[in-house]
């Protein structure tokens, strides 16, 4: 979809925003005059101008385009990022698949067209690489949209920073996306290595490598699978030389059968969601590179498959973990976490890091808590709490932070080992996060976010949110560093 910011346009579909008992906005005077009032007819009793209602109207032979629409911006007071984004994801909604190529907004101020924009690129997004038999008035039709605006230089300077995080979101959603039998954990690692066609440095580290790292927690979890486990690298390097970075982790078990602790039959394709958060991590680096962002960052991703193989771990095994610390597994499915501790040592030990975040796909129980929108912020650190639920709430990717506190621990204790990994029923997504502050050195800034809810969503969604795989964290994170950590 291009997308672009003009003071003038011509196309196939004109769609002017009307604000609730507003009547029909000066822009599209010019166009109701000449068609003789065929626009001002359309806002009846039916048609007030509430939030994303839709007039269509079919204009004469020789008008300046084939279609007009108007579609209700609500109360001009209430119209926030939030419902910007839906009034352009809608519009593209509404005619992707029509016939019609070309669409012109009449946006109003460059921020909001910016905006408007943005929800635009994410409602055009689709994931169709393995439809072979899609006919013509399948496919999508929409191939431009422009935003007419008075300022196009603002408007084209405010979509620059949305447009890269779009592009991350979008990244994020095709991994998530794709089948397990293509994305693996070193097909997933030849992916990031793409990255470095805008920029960024990257590293892949292969089983004889973690092995000398004593990365065997993370390595415990491939055991089991044919694919070899791999930890990606992704290093980006705008700022300072020499200035610390902010760290970026995200699990990436690429197909989660549940090992030997097998998970039930019925629902577990959507397992090869359960790399998201690497998902996640992958497509922060390239909004950060797509924008030139001023900041050092490293995003570091443990790729791996569960498999229930003869070789697999076993409940009762005890893997010793990058840190020393040994862990006793009494659940082969709690493995997001066997792979993080030692992914999250590694970032400490090879870096020192301004702050510490790490997504994962962890637990059913965010699910329970928080449903699918809001993700499960746990922190030893109130100021970045207070960053990051500030972050999500400007992009629309919320968080919600949940309690962490050492009366948790005795539900980890072993008889055989440091720790176990799982709890009991209660608590679930706080005794993982438990888990891993574990392996949080001392006077490090460190967030957990499960993504669990968020990742994925089926059912009734926001406009913008296309497809199976939302993308969550991009544009959280992306924002998170741009207010918080940029020159």
């Amino acid at each position: 979809m291009k997308i672009t910011f003009t003071d003038a346009a011509k196309a196939d579909v004109f769609a002017f925003i009307v604000d609730e008992d507003g009547g029909l906005p000066e822009s599209a005077a010019s166009l109701d005059k000449s068609t003789g009032g065929l626009l001002s007819a359309a806002i009846d009793g039916r048609f007030t101008g509430k939030k994303d209602q839709q007039a269509v109207i079919v204009l004469p032979k020789g008008a300046e385009a084939r279609r007009a629409i108007l579609i209700g911006g609500g109360k001009p007071k209430k119209r926030d990022a939030r419902v910007l984004e839906g009034l352009g994801a809608n519009l593209v909604k509404a005619f992707n698949m029509s016939g019609f190529k070309s669409m012109a907004i009449h946006a109003g101020s460059a921020e909001d067209a910016a905006r408007m924009g943005l929800g635009a690129k994410l409602a055009a997004y689709r994931f169709d690489d393995y439809f072979t038999k899609l006919k013509p008035d399948q496919k999508p039709s929409l191939t431009a949209i422009s935003f007419v605006v008075d300022d196009t230089k603002a408007a084209k300077a405010a979509f620059a920073p949305l447009n890269a995080a779009a592009e991350g979101t979008m990244l994020a959603r095709d991994l998530v996306n794709m089948p397990p039998n293509d994305l693996y954990p070193e097909s997933f690692a030849a992916k990031i290595k793409e990255l470095s066609e805008i920029g960024v440095e990257v590293e892949i580290l292969g089983e004889k490598q973690l092995a000398k790292l004593g990365m065997n927690s993370m390595l415990g979890v491939g055991q089991g699978s044919v694919k070899e486990s791999q930890l990606g690298i992704m290093r980006w390097n705008g700022g300072k030389d020499g200035e610390d970075p902010v760290i970026l982790v995200g699990k990436g078990v690429c197909f989660d059968t549940g090992g030997i602790s097998l998970k039930p039959g019925p629902g577990m394709e959507d397992m090869r969601g359960d790399m998201g958060g690497a998902a996640a991590v992958t497509g922060t680096i390239k909004a950060l590179a797509e924008r030139k962002a001023k900041v050092n960052a490293v995003g570091l991703i443990g790729l791996v498959e569960n498999m229930p193989d003869g070789n697999a771990i076993r409940p009762g095994d005890i893997l010793k973990s990058a840190s020393g610390q040994t862990i006793e597994v009494q659940n082969t499915d709690a493995e997001g976490r066997l792979v993080l501790c030692d992914v999250l040592w590694y970032a400490q030990e090879k870096f020192k890091p301004k702050a510490i975040v790490d997504l994962a796909t962890l637990t059913g129980a965010i699910v329970v808590s928080l449903g699918h929108h809001h993700a499960g912020l746990f922190t030893n650190s109130d100021d970045l709490s207070d960053e990051l639920t500030k972050a999500g709430l400007t992009e629309g990717e919320r968080v919600w932070r949940l309690p962490m506190g050492p009366e948790y621990d005795s539900l980890l204790k072993s008889k055989f080992a440091d720790m176990r990994n799982i709890g009991g029923r209660a608590a679930g997504s706080i005794i993982a996060a438990q888990f891993l502050k574990r392996f949080v050195k001392d006077g490090v800034k460190w967030a957990h976010i499960d993504i669990a809810g968020a990742a994925w969503v089926e059912g009734e969604k926001a406009a913008f949110d296309v497809s199976w795989a939302s993308g969550f964290g991009p544009r959280l994170l992306d924002r998170w560093i741009a207010d918080n950590y940029e020159a």
